[in-house]
């Protein structure tokens, strides 16, 4: 209906204009006709009578000239006729004569002459006539005229009568007209259209431009060119060229994606308010994500949706639940949203921690599913949905969408906002699609993720398990080259994005020197400077491999008893959801062989375990970090595992060793690390020993290499990318929004 209006509007307005300009030149051309018409019938009236009149009037036959005028005028179209002396006066007229003097005005000043005859057309009160004088020469002495009267009205109604079929037959036209050129502008378009489409085809896009309409090249040319200027700014968006910082991030909002609207929502609060006797204080947590999406959201003073979780959070919101963070400079909305006890355990607790938790990390702890658990999920997604919804101030916002409690959440908001910009991040790992069908809402949960205009892993392992899931339980387009699923119309760009730390680290601005830091803790554990160290850093979870470890430091020192006393393994672990037993029974057994194994080997005030079990600051973390020898991280399975990027940072001196599980998603980047399976632990008994025997030269060219790497991959280039992808999704929306839908046409 558009394209109806903008074509035929114009021609309409241009065809009207040019009818009126007919019609005008029509009318001046039809009454000049008429006028000449009517002087030519004058001139035959006064040829054919003047010999009779001349004759009468030389007789003086008053009664024949009248007999000769009423004869004539009997013509419809000849209103009078008379004769009139050289003094105006007049000496015989037709019985109609008018009443007005006509004889007096001899050449009237508005009259034309030709070939001695006066015409003038005049208004009488009869109507318009043409008066047309003949002069008629008696004899020498009387030199009088014949005037011959033409009603002129039958001209104006012979050109009103012409000029309504002109204007008919003109609309006429026009309607034909407009219908022809739009029939025929949409079947070029949509003919265009498709061969334009089909020319940015990737499949098809290295075709000929031979091949290609002549009329079409110039442009499938330019858009051709516009698609890689977009891919080469995501080549430049590269974290691998880019040094990201929350400047870039910042500049990624304002230059490429303009007055956007970003939307976070996390399970997690950024901000915490908890009561502490009579005071509120404000707690931060720990947390890469905030570090990460912080600046995006303060650039666009943007809204963070997360369940409402500190002592004093109630206390702390206005009536909509909001309170503007950071509280020491305000830049951004937190909304925060309440749940129930019953709610919370089983969204939270149970179905997210008991049962997606252990199926995605398949470390041997039997996933527990419950309806009813399901259901509270379900509805807790459809709350924190109907929050954002009431949130957005536009149609297409950002939404970033964080972690596996919020696996429906993406179709919710994609059904209620269908032009928003989704994109999930997926922080733990996805398992392979036979794994992944334990779970009885498998089919609910995919559909929920393909919801998401970008859903990221941080592996490709991770990536290729999700797709192989999806090509198992759904039905589906799956592109694999450009990484792609579709379904229902709807594109999913699934990717890996491996998620990071800051860098450099805010903690560690006023931290000791690293020999400072190795003076202090072994002045707190009452070693002496030539004990060796190792650290591991981790909540108690099952996924964590912590018992392991510890049993693998018993090995070692079964294996090389010369490390007795030469060598302490602290381990630090914060104690987490104490409401489940998996968790519980985790921390018993850890503490259990910490205590057998030092039962057995401490002498002399040295014990070869430090378990300490609470939870550390950052500053803390990195001062254990910067002490130590070696780090151990030993997960079971693990999505990324951001200690083992933590301690990488930490050590500007280029020394320490990372021994790291090959079941973490670090392994995939920090390959200079000691890589080892956690569950032989013969074998990471053996690496623990290496790793104390390392030699300072091969630990600083080990570091050197992994430190750049996690200085490039920082968590700024992790968010930088997928905002470069959304943002590229938008452009190419937006240049293909001029051409029908595409694959990507209803994408995000």
């Amino acid at each position: 209906m558009f394209s109806l209006y903008r074509f035929s509007i114009p021609l309409v307005v241009a065809v009207l204009g040019l009818a009126l300009v007919a019609g005008i030149t029509a009318q001046q051309f039809l009454t000049g006709w008429f006028l000449r018409d009517v002087e030519l019938r004058s001139e035959l009236i006064f040829n054919s009578v003047e010999p009779a009149v001349r004759r009468q009037a030389a007789d003086s036959d008053e009664a024949g000239l009248g007999r000769t005028f009423d004869g004539i005028s009997r013509d419809e179209r000849v209103l009078a006729i008379g004769l009139c002396d050289a003094a105006g006066r007049m000496v015989a007229a037709s019985r109609n004569w008018p009443g007005e003097t006509i004889c007096r005005e001899d050449k009237p000043a508005a009259g034309t002459e030709r070939r001695g005859a006066v015409y003038e057309r005049r208004q009488l009160s009869s109507g318009p006539v043409l008066i047309a004088g003949f002069p008629l020469a008696i004899d020498p002495t009387r030199n009088w005229r014949l005037m011959v009267l033409h009603d002129m009205g039958f001209a104006s109604s012979r050109t009103t009568a012409a000029l309504t079929t002109l204007v008919a037959f003109v609309g006429l036209l026009i309607a034909l007209g407009v219908l022809i050129t739009v029939a025929v502008t949409r079947v070029t378009l949509t003919t265009w259209s498709r061969a334009i489409v089909q020319s940015l085809d990737p499949r098809t896009r290295s075709r000929p431009e031979a091949d290609i309409a002549p009329e079409l090249r110039p442009v499938v040319r330019e858009v051709r060119q516009t698609l890689r200027d977009i891919d080469i700014g995501r080549m430049r968006g590269s974290p691998i060229r880019v040094a990201w910082t929350p400047t870039t991030l910042q500049e990624v909002i304002h230059d490429e994606l303009p007055g956007s609207e970003v939307i976070v929502v996390s399970n997690r609060e950024p901000y915490i308010h908890d009561r502490d006797g009579d005071r509120i204080i404000v707690r931060r947590p720990a947390s890469g994500l905030v570090t990460a999406l912080e600046p995006i959201i303060r650039a666009t003073r943007g809204v963070w949706i997360a369940h409402g979780s500190g002592s004093a959070d109630r206390e702390t919101v206005n009536a909509s639940d909001r309170v503007a963070v950071p509280p020491e400079d305000p830049a951004y909305t937190l909304r925060r949203v309440w749940l129930t006890e019953e709610e919370e355990n089983g969204y939270y607790y149970r179905f997210s921690n008991e049962g997606l938790w252990p199926l995605c990390h398949i470390a041997f702890v039997r996933p527990q599913f419950r309806r009813e658990d399901w259901e509270i999920y379900r509805a807790v997604n459809q709350r924190f949905a109907d929050t954002i919804v009431a949130e957005a101030k536009s149609k297409n916002p950002i939404v970033f969408v964080q972690d596996y409690h919020f696996a429906l959440l993406p179709r919710m908001i994609r059904q209620r906002l269908p032009e928003a910009t989704v994109i999930t991040f997926w922080h733990i790992p996805w398992p392979n699609a036979e794994v992944f069908s334990i779970c009885p809402w498998r089919e609910e949960i995919l559909d929920g993720l393909l919801g998401s205009s970008i859903l990221g892993f941080h592996t490709r392992f991770h990536v290729n398990n999700f797709i192989e899931s999806v090509d198992r339980f759904m039905e589906s387009h799956i592109d694999r080259e450009l990484s792609t699923i579709s379904t229902g119309g709807e594109n999913t760009l699934v990717n890996a994005y491996p998620i990071s730390i800051e860098w450099p680290p805010r903690a560690l601005l006023g931290l000791p020197t690293v020999g400072d830091c190795r003076r202090r803790l072994r002045e707190r554990l009452g070693l002496g400077p030539d004990v060796k160290i190792g650290v591991g850093v981790e909540r108690f979870d099952y996924t964590k491999g912590i018992p392991d470890r510890l049993r693998a430091v018993g090995i070692l020192l079964e294996r090389h008893p010369e490390w007795i006393g030469r060598f302490v393994f602290v381990q630090v672990a914060a104690p987490t959801r104490a409401k489940l037993e998996a968790y519980r029974g985790l921390q018993d057994e850890a503490i259990a062989v910490a205590e057998t194994i030092n039962a057995r080997y401490a002498r002399d005030g040295w014990k070869p375990i430090e378990l300490i079990v609470r939870h550390h600051e950052p500053d803390e973390v990195l001062e254990l970090f910067r002490a130590a020898d070696f780090c151990v991280v030993t997960s079971l399975h693990d999505g990324m595992n951001l200690v083992a990027k933590e301690f990488v940072a930490s050590r500007e001196d280029d020394r320490g060793v990372l021994v790291l599980s090959t079941f973490a998603g670090a392994s995939r980047e920090l390959l200079e690390a000691l890589l080892v399976n956690p569950y032989d632990m013969d074998t990471l008994a053996e690496t623990l020993v290496r790793a104390l025997s390392m030699p300072e030269e091969e630990q600083r060219d080990r570091m050197r290499l992994m430190r750049e790497l996690v200085r490039d991959n920082n968590v700024y280039a992790w968010a930088g990318s997928m905002l470069l992808e959304a943002a590229r999704m938008r452009k190419r929306r937006e240049v293909q929004s001029h051409f029908g839908a595409t694959r990507w046409g209803t994408a995000p």
